[in-house]
């Protein structure tokens, strides 16, 4: 069963070209991966330093698989510097 990942990330300012680039890379290695279908990445209308990126997996153990990639953790560590907070990522699927 297909499954959505939201992931939320709120950045320091003066940070969102950096973490675009970051997304932009991390999403071409993404589809690569097994599993993966698409995604997206929205900034939010009230708060220009929170970013949602959506993606579409195939399955649940598809999108663990990547969320344990050493590809991915290392991107990751990149993105993780840009923080104020730590990202938040929730799994859904449809009912």
């Amino acid at each position: 069963m297909a499954v959505r990942v939201l992931i939320e990330r709120v950045i320091d300012l003066g940070q969102e070209a950096k973490l675009s680039r970051l997304l932009t890379q991390l999403r071409s290695k993404a589809l690569e991966a097994k599993g993966y279908i698409s995604g997206e990445t929205l900034r939010a209308w009230d708060n220009p330093n929170k970013f949602l990126v959506i993606s579409t997996w195939n399955s649940f153990e598809e999108w663990k698989a990547w969320q344990n990639h050493p590809e991915r953790k290392k991107f990751e560590a990149e993105v993780s510097k840009l923080l104020r907070s730590p990202e938040t990522a929730t799994v859904y699927t449809q009912i």
